[in-house]
């Protein structure tokens, strides 16, 4: 039997904990907030999506960063593995659309207690409160944690799962990147990711708290189209959120940082050009006697109407009857190719993950160990590997926090 002291009670934390335990190991949870699954708390919109029930290349193809290295811990751990685990210990789930698995009941906190549950079931002992401030090591092997209050807990395996940067009031303040740097490790660039982005144009702001669904958006450098998907996105008093929008934040990361790119949204996918300006027609003969303003109703949603105007260039107060053709076409290729600047990413406090971390080429992948210190291993979120929202992150924190479990030796 070897001690474990596994620094970090996040999913991967927790999941590393249980799965070592389950292997006869002696462990130890070190969290430094008041409980434990703080940030798990707050995923999926507190419903907690555990993971994504997709076929194997689709997991691996909505990995962004480093999907090569996760092989070992997706297939030795995979999607359909978490859901049974939750079912098996009490937590029944269901399947929505994006195949994306939450818990029947809808409720993180049912996810937090039944790990909870466990853990103390297979007798891992939880100090929270405790915060790890230093990775004793001696000649190329962990030897223990020191705490921040002065502590020396000895120990033959140290797993971190501290997390990244993002939602940093759940506790999430890089420690894991400072002990990695300082026992030798590279860290990859860090940036906030899954993240809302700013836009340049002052109507975004006229049109804050408006969500669309069932639109396209396309992301451009130049004539490089960067990002292109169907969905919902939202618009807020600085910019643009929503699905859509953090999936492309992940994509157009290095991008973005750097420049400011261009974005389209296509109002009316369904629609090709000819039959929008058909529709717009026939609407127009509907209303020919009404002012322009009032005609825009049944198109488009109550608070673009304004903003629609205004880029189309027709006169507000303009009779139906008196638009041209070339107006109208004016008007078809701004709901088709509706234009925003975009100019960065927000802040780690509302980015769902970080992005950047331990450099994979310093972990072995098939049991997540360090290559330069024996018994020290990494999981989830502090690694330098990240996905799409829909679960994908999730998967990652249980894979690789089970395989770390289960490789440290006996």
């Amino acid at each position: 039997m070897s001690k474990v002291i596994i620094i970090g009670g996040g999913a991967a934390g927790m999941f590393a904990a249980i799965t070592a335990a389950r292997q006869g190991q002696e462990v130890h949870v070190y969290e430094k907030n008041e409980k434990l699954g703080k940030k798990l708390f707050i995923t999926g919109k507190g419903r907690c999506n555990i993971t994504n029930a997709c076929d194997m290349d689709t997991l691996f193809d909505s990995v962004i960063t480093n999907s090569k290295f996760l092989y070992s811990s997706f297939y030795g751990y995979t999607n359909q593995d978490v859901i049974d685990f939750f079912e098996n210990i009490g937590v029944q789930t269901k399947t929505e659309r994006g195949e994306r698995v939450f818990p029947q009941s809808d409720h993180s906190s049912d996810v937090i207690a039944t790990l909870q549950r466990t853990l103390k079931n297979k007798g891992v002992t939880v100090r929270l409160h405790t915060k790890a401030e230093h990775l004793e090591i001696e000649e190329g092997k962990v030897r223990g944690v020191k705490t921040s209050n002065g502590t020396t807990y000895p120990a033959d395996a140290v797993i971190i799962a501290t997390g990244g940067y993002s939602y940093q009031t759940t506790g999430s303040t890089g420690d894991g990147y400072r002990f990695a740097k300082k026992s030798g490790h590279t860290i990859a660039p860090l940036s906030p990711s899954l993240v809302p982005m700013t836009v340049k144009e002052d109507y975004c702001m006229q049109m804050q708290g408006l969500s669309l669904k069932n639109v396209e958006v396309k992301i451009k450098d130049g004539k490089k189209v960067l990002f292109e998907e169907f969905g919902e996105m939202l618009f807020t008093h600085f910019g643009v959120s929503g699905p859509l929008i953090l999936s492309a934040s992940s994509v157009v990361n290095d991008k973005i940082r750097k420049k400011e790119l261009a974005m389209e949204i296509d109002l009316k996918p369904a629609l090709p050009e000819e039959k929008l300006d058909a529709r717009i027609l026939r609407d127009f003969e509907e209303n020919k006697n009404r002012q322009f303003k009032n005609s825009l109703a049944g198109l488009l949603p109550a608070k673009m109407i304004p903003v629609m105007i205004e880029l189309s260039g027709i006169k507000p107060e303009k009779k139906i009857n008196e638009i041209t053709k070339e107006e109208r076409r004016r008007l078809v290729n701004c709901i088709k190719h509706f234009p925003m600047t975009l100019t960065g990413l927000r802040d780690y406090n509302e980015a769902i993950i970080t992005r950047g971390g331990v450099a994979v080429k310093n972990i072995d992948p098939s049991t997540m160990q360090s290559k330069f210190v024996k018994g020290l291993y990494f999981a989830g979120e502090v690694i330098d590997v990240d996905a799409y929202t829909g679960g994908f992150n999730l998967q990652i924190a249980w894979s690789t926090g089970y395989l770390a479990g289960s490789s440290v030796e006996k």
